[in-house]
């Protein structure tokens, strides 16, 4: 598998290195109690960590866990005090501190042995720290197209495995008075995430495409070997097609929460969105049978693949005064049924090679691709923040010129590499 390249490309916060120096703050109390400070992103996954959490202060006397979700985590680096442990999503924002050699190594632990080839190579793609391994990746998310499997099966519809089926169904669908893909094109986000990265993703070699285009550097335009308006032309057209002829025609208006409630009653047989949706639509719609698939762009099989997303992922600060403490929580956290029972809840993938295999209907569609590491990470988040992909996407969505605004594309990776 093919990796971004790292380079200084990367948005370092001015003085990061400074952490590095060290901190002389203590973690230990007067009692000898080491105290870890653990940080986790994902507020809907606390309640199943802050029960881990006092099961694990019950057993010790040594070592005490409090949980963090608030703190400002570059500003933690940068003043020498970040959290001892962090459980977050791991994307290219936060690979800038460990390229920095912000985070320990973590090499020698029993767990870094654990995962997944595949899967840690989605962690150096981002970057990496010479002779380090920082960050151990502790669920994987999987996105793709999310089907309603009751209008499937009364349209007598099979999953589409090539872009020529897939607008077949579509045409099916239009004929039958049913709307094929609900949009949600109020909220950029939700085109960067679903739209453009699976037209994309499912076209190009994602990992590939951006570690020539960081060697492009300020050359990335017309001329270059690769560039977002050459490469990303075709799936991005076939993108606007879609949303075009295919979607609802209030989509421009419609917001996340809006497609939700509108899926979940049936106002579509598609959805472009993540496993995080189905929760939300199972809140109106408890029963309704969904299942998943990969967006087909081309016309072979064997190219389809699966958006993922490293959900959370581990990593211990080079200049925490507990990493003790912090290492013995980790390996409790990374123990195998404490990751499949969060996995199970939260609809992830297991990242380690004992992972127990998902069965959840909903998302079993995508297995298959996950277990043959048939996937890519959106390439919307390879690109930096402040870059506005989102509102990129969003005007293409919303009938912007395609060429036009990957030619900006292009031309603000050009810029931003000339700053750095």
């Amino acid at each position: 598998m093919s990796r971004f390249r790292t380079t200084p490309f990367r948005l370092l916060a001015a003085g990061l290195g400074l952490a590095l120096a060290g901190s002389a703050l203590s973690g230990c109390a007067g009692s000898g109690t080491e105290n870890v400070r653990f940080y986790l992103s994902k507020p809907e996954a606390i309640p199943y960590f802050r029960d881990l959490i006092s099961d694990f202060n019950a057993d010790r006397d040594d070592v005490h866990v409090t949980l963090d979700s608030s703190s400002n985590l570059q500003a933690g680096f940068l003043r020498g005090n970040p959290p001892d442990l962090g459980l977050l999503n791991y994307n290219m924002e936060m690979a800038r501190f460990m390229e920095r050699g912000a985070l320990s190594d973590l090499s020698d632990m029993p767990e870094a042995d654990r995962i997944l080839p595949e899967v840690q190579d989605l962690v150096d793609q981002y970057a990496t720290y010479p002779g380090r391994t920082s960050v151990l990746p502790y669920s994987v998310m999987a996105a793709s197209v999310i089907y309603n499997t009751q209008i499937f099966d009364e349209q007598g519809i099979e999953v589409p495995q090539t872009y020529d089926e897939l607008i077949a169904v579509c045409d099916q669908l239009k004929a039958a008075g049913i709307t094929p893909f609900y949009g949600t094109f109020k909220d950029p986000w939700t085109v960067a995430q679903g739209w453009f990265d699976y037209t994309v993703g499912g076209e190009v070699d994602v990992a590939d495409f951006f570690e020539k285009l960081y060697d492009e550097g300020t050359n990335v335009g017309p001329e270059s070997s690769v560039s977002f308006q050459k490469d990303f032309a075709e799936p991005v057209d076939r993108m606007q097609q879609l949303i075009d002829d295919y979607t609802n025609a209030d989509a421009a208006s419609k917001g996340y929460g809006d497609g939700n409630l509108a899926f979940a009653n049936g106002e579509a047989a598609m959805y472009l969105q993540g496993p995080w949706a189905f929760g939300e639509i199972a809140k109106t719609a408890p029963d309704l049978e969904l299942g998943t698939f990969p967006l087909p762009m081309t016309d072979d099989p064997d190219d389809l693949r699966v958006r993922v997303n490293i959900d959370l992922a581990a990593w211990i600060p080079e200049v925490s005064p507990n990493k003790a403490g912090a290492r013995e929580f980790l390996s409790y956290l990374f123990q195998k049924d404490v990751m499949d029972a969060y996995n199970a809840a939260q609809l992830g993938y297991g990242t380690t090679t004992d992972a127990a295999p998902v069965t959840d209907e909903r998302i079993v569609g995508m297995k298959q691709y996950y277990d043959t590491a048939e996937f890519y990470q959106g390439p919307s988040k390879a690109i930096p923040l402040t870059i506005p992909t989102e509102n990129y996407t969003q005007g293409i969505a919303l009938g912007g010129d395609v060429e036009r605004n990957l030619s900006i594309l292009d031309a603000d990776w050009a810029r931003l590499a000339l700053r750095q």
